[in-house]
C-alpha cells in the first residue's frame, strides 16, 4: 500500500512548469465515465441503474498546465453512489468540485445518462410490462449560478392523416363497386365490413421519436417520471409492453383517433409543457420515422432554451 510520504515522492506533472503554452481553457474534464446511479423509480421508491456521466471545470488559472480530473471521479463515485439524483445533490456535488479546485476553476458542470425503467399497464388486459427511457440530466454553475436541464426520449405511434384520408377514399370506390346499384340491408354491409373487400386499403403508421429538453424553474425536484407521463398522455399513443389481442385492438382505436403529423405531435406536447409550473423553458423535437419515405418527418419547437 502506498502510504502518504511515498505519494509526496511521486512526481505531478500536471502542476510542473513545463507546458508549452499557457492560458485559460472553458472547460476541461472527463467523458463518458460508467457510474451506477440512483434515481427515483416513479413510485415514491429508488432504484439504481448504469448511468454515463460526464464532468468538467473550467481551467481558469491562465499558468496552470492541467486540472485534478481524479478528484472530480472521486467525488462524482462518492456524491452519486450514496445519494439519490435530486437537484440539490447535483448542486452541492457542483460546490465540492469546485472547493476541490480553489483557484484554478471557478465554473463546473456535469451530465448523466442513464435508462429511466417504468412499467406500464397494458391498455385493455391485466398485464404490465417495463419499458426503459433514455434520460439526461444536465447541471451547471457558472458564477455561482445553478441551473439545471432534464432530457428525455418517448417512443409512440403516428398514423398519417394524409393517408388516413387517402385510405377512407378508397374503401369508398370498392363499396361503391360491390354495391353500385343496390339497396344493402345493414346485415349484408356489416359483413361487408368484416371481410376483406371492407379494407381496400390502410393508412401508413409509424414508429415515432420525442425528444425533449426542459430548463426546470428553481425549487422543484427532477419530475423525470411526470415529464415521461406528460408527454405520452399528449401523444397518446405511446408504444406498449405486454399486450393481448384486445390491447392491440385498443391500440389501433387509439391510432384512429390520433392522426397526426410531426407537426401535431411537436404542437401536443407544447401545450402539455406550457401547462407545467416546473417547466421554464423547453425544446421538443418530433421525428416521425416514416413508413412511406426512407428519410424522416421533424418537427421542432422551443421556448426560453439556451441554444
Amino acid at each position: 500500500m502506498t502510504n502518504a510520504s511515498d505519494n509526496a515522492r511521486l512526481p505531478d506533472v500536471a502542476i510542473a512548469a513545463t507546458a508549452v503554452a499557457h492560458g485559460a481553457l472553458d472547460w476541461v474534464g472527463m467523458r463518458g465515465i460508467d457510474l451506477p446511479v440512483r434515481c427515483a423509480d416513479g413510485k415514491g421508491g429508488t432504484i439504481t441503474v448504469p448511468a454515463r456521466v460526464s464532468v468538467q471545470v473550467d481551467l481558469a488559472d491562465p499558468a496552470a498546465r492541467g486540472i485534478h480530473m481524479s478528484r472530480l471521479y472521486l467525488e462524482l463515485e462518492r456524491a452519486l453512489g450514496e445519494h439519490t439524483l435530486t437537484p440539490s445533490g447535483l448542486c452541492s456535488l457542483l460546490h465540492v468540485m469546485l472547493h476541490s479546485h480553489a483557484g484554478l476553476s471557478r465554473r463546473a458542470r456535469l451530465r448523466v445518462e442513464y435508462p429511466q425503467l417504468l412499467k406500464r399497464r397494458a391498455l385493455v388486459s391485466d398485464n404490465a410490462g417495463w419499458r426503459s427511457y433514455p434520460v439526461a440530466v444536465e447541471a451547471q454553475l457558472l458564477d455561482e449560478r445553478f441551473s439545471l436541464q432534464l432530457g428525455c426520449e418517448v417512443t409512440y405511434s403516428s398514423t398519417c392523416p394524409a393517408s388516413a384520408a387517402l385510405s377512407r377514399q378508397i374503401n369508398q370506390q370498392r363499396f361503391d363497386e360491390d354495391f353500385s346499384g343496390k339497396l344493402p340491408s345493414a346485415h349484408a354491409v356489416h359483413d361487408w365490413l368484416g371481410s376483406g373487400r371492407g379494407m381496400a386499403a390502410t393508412p401508413h403508421a409509424q414508429r415515432s421519436t420525442a425528444r425533449v429538453r426542459v430548463r426546470l424553474a428553481p425549487g422543484f425536484d427532477l419530475p423525470v417520471s411526470e415529464l415521461i407521463d406528460t408527454i405520452e398522455q399528449a401523444l397518446a399513443t405511446p408504444v406498449q409492453t405486454a399486450v393481448k389481442r384486445e390491447d392491440e385492438q385498443a391500440f389501433a382505436k387509439l391510432n384512429a383517433e390520433n392522426l397526426m403529423f410531426c407537426e401535431d405531435a411537436a404542437r401536443r406536447i407544447r401545450i402539455a409543457l406550457d401547462a407545467d409550473e416546473r417547466i421554464a423553458g423547453y425544446h421538443i423535437v418530433a421525428a416521425h420515422h416514416e413508413s412511406l419515405h426512407a428519410h424522416d418527418a421533424v418537427a421542432e419547437v422551443g421556448k426560453n432554451f439556451p441554444g
